[in-house]
């Protein structure tokens, strides 16, 4: 029979057994102690790159017509979020963005890593392809943009085929290069243990250019907001790359700034939720202190 001090003295073995050893608990502090450290910072560098803009346009230093004021421009952003933009509601801009955006980031990434590993496993399509995909990769993408609206439109077309061509080339080379790399003493043993052309590939080569892969996917999406936004610029019916095109002939400096930082969220958005998808995809690897 179990009496009470024998389940008291249970549950602190078991407390015990679980609880961090001094050294660990020395090292766990640290790590708070920094992340709290570099959080901090980071609202400081925040807080006087804005206040000193503030205070330099309130004090004529430099002009705000030019160059706007934060205050200012979150005045146009709850502007945009309670009475819409001149195109419609703020969010149906930013959701015609991200709509191009994804679009062209999910063909671009799908077309790059095909190309990327076919051509990196077959040595003769290197060869015979690789002058034209240096010659297509050196044409101006804003060149590209105006050809793209010409031939397709001002509609969401142009805009996923210019994001398209933002983010295939970077996926190529980081694929390409990838595979490349792959361990040739692990693919031969991998042979001499009896495994098929398909195999050696899904075990072995892709798995080592993944990470090239998903590295280039951090800088890719970037790639492919520039590129939505950019053909928007050169011509659309919605989205925020008019808004910042509609502001700029207006010569309004705080709704340039306002569209900026809009695109500049998304951004971040986006990039946690890749790191996010590296991290559970790349779990298998050993961290790096």
């Amino acid at each position: 029979m179990t009496t009470p001090q024998h389940a008291l003295a249970g549950r602190m073995n078991r407390q015990t057994s679980i609880s961090p050893t001094p050294k660990e608990a020395v090292e766990r502090r640290k790590v708070r102690y920094r992340d709290l450290l570099v959080l901090t910072l980071r609202v400081l560098v925040l807080v006087v790159a804005l206040g000193g803009w503030e205070l330099a346009a309130r004090l004529r230093w430099i002009d705000p017509f030019f160059f706007s004021m934060p205050s200012s421009i979150f005045a146009q952003i709850v502007d945009w979020f309670e009475h819409g933009t001149a195109q419609g509601p703020l969010l149906l801009q930013v959701w015609v963005t991200l709509e191009e955006t994804g679009l062209g980031f999910i063909i671009g990434s799908v077309a790059g890593v095909f190309c990327g590993i076919v051509l990196g496993r077959n040595k003769l399509l290197s060869d015979v392809f690789s002058l034209y995909i240096k010659i297509a990769n050196s044409i101006p993408r804003v060149v590209l943009g105006s050809v793209f609206v010409i031939a397709l439109g001002l509609g969401m077309a142009s805009k996923v085929a210019l994001a398209v061509v933002m983010v295939f080339f970077v996926v190529f080379a980081n694929a390409f290069q990838g595979v490349r790399e792959a361990d040739r003493y692990m693919i031969a043993n991998a042979q001499i243990l009896g495994a098929s052309r398909r195999q050696v590939m899904t075990s072995v080569v892709i798995p080592s250019a993944l990470s090239w892969i998903l590295a280039s996917l951090h800088v890719s999406f970037g790639f492919a907001l520039v590129g939505a936004v950019v053909g928007e610029f050169l011509g659309s019916k919605q989205g925020i790359g008019l808004l910042i095109s509609t502001a700029q002939g207006a010569f309004n400096a705080s709704g340039v700034f306002a569209a900026m930082i809009v695109l500049a969220v998304v951004a971040l958005a986006a990039d946690f939720l890749m790191t996010s998808l590296e991290k559970r995809l790349m779990g298998w690897k050993p961290s790096r202190q």
